[in-house]
């Protein structure tokens, strides 16, 4: 072989080697498993929602798209990981207000920054939290909390399971000066436990996990924690109202984000497709069964949103004269 087919030949060679390559990289989206990143573990409400969205993406896109639980430190894990994840659509997270609204006001250091560090996809739902009490505590209204407040100084107590009964029962009792006590648990199922037993003697919880005992009659349910009313509680008054609370509107919500400089078209294809899941009446059906009351808006809108409630929960926090970590 002389030196001018040498070159040849290795130019065909190197070119075959290249070609495969460019060929994949120009492969459309997705064009392999999406892995769906979720901050709290298996059987978990967000879980849940999660597994529909997998679920529906995957008919759609004719691709994998597994559910990764990396529960832990408030969502910092799973939250920090997707942040630092190559914004190329096949790392994607379900994230929620604890991550994006609380947590910037909770903790000192975050390894991450709520708007800066991601793309907004698409919102999902909200859990509205119910402010709950003893039944047989005679506590009948919001008004009723305050009188008895009043009358039993140094006596009134609320506990809390998660970030947003937290901020919800503190910003509670600085605003309407109860003088409340507060009681931290480990999980919510067990602050029901000691509302039912008298320990404490009020707390917010979420429909879903609060409906059994409302049936029983063993608590009993004074306001919603949102600003508007509920469609899934339509008898209870918001606490705006019923607390002379105006602006007061605390609510779970859970929605879908990429890292930051996820693709235009990406981002586009994932959030068309998850609003046209959310019109579903079936999907509206089995979110009102969990107790989440379906809340869809598109990435723009959903930004937007993003940014309004880093305002409204940093409020809460400061009213609830709650120190970061």
């Amino acid at each position: 072989m002389n030196q001018i087919q040498r070159r040849k030949w290795l130019g065909m060679a190197l070119a075959s080697a290249v070609l495969p390559r460019v060929a994949t990289a120009q492969q459309p989206w997705p064009a392999k498993p999406v892995r769906l990143v979720t901050a709290f573990g298996a059987g978990s409400a967000s879980d849940i929602v999660a597994r529909m969205i997998a679920e529906d993406l995957q008919a759609a896109f004719g691709q994998a798209f597994v559910v990764d639980n990396k529960p832990g430190a408030s969502g910092i894990l799973a939250t920090d990981f997707v942040a630092k994840a190559p914004p190329d659509g096949y790392t994607i997270l379900l994230a929620t207000n604890t991550t994006h609204s609380v947590n910037p006001f909770m903790f000192r250091k975050l390894p991450y920054d709520p708007v800066r560090d991601f793309t907004p996809i698409a919102r999902v739902c909200y859990f509205p939290f119910v402010l709950l009490v003893n039944a047989e505590s005679g506590i009948k209204s919001v008004a009723g909390l305050r009188q008895y407040a009043q009358a039993n100084p140094g006596k009134v107590s609320y506990g809390y399971g998660n970030s947003t009964g937290q901020i919800a029962s503190a910003a509670l009792d600085t605003l309407t000066k109860l003088g409340a006590t507060a009681v931290p648990y480990k999980s919510s199922p067990q602050v029901l436990v000691d509302l039912i037993g008298g320990q404490i003697t009020y707390a917010f919880g979420d429909l879903a996990s609060s409906a059994a005992h409302l049936k029983s009659g063993r608590v009993h349910a004074l306001a919603v924690s949102t600003e508007q009313s509920s469609a899934l509680a339509p008898d209870l008054p918001p606490l705006a109202s019923a607390a002379s609370l105006p602006g007061f509107d605390l609510a779970a919500w859970v929605g879908i984000f990429g890292p930051h400089g996820l693709p235009p078209e990406i981002t586009q294809k994932l959030s068309a497709r998850i609003n046209q899941m959310l019109a579903r009446k079936d999907v509206a059906d089995k979110l009102a069964a969990m107790g989440a009351e379906l809340a869809a808006a598109p990435a723009p809108e959903f930004a937007s949103y993003v940014r309004r409630q880093l305002d409204v929960w940093g409020a809460k926090v400061k009213a609830a004269n709650i120190q970061p970590e």
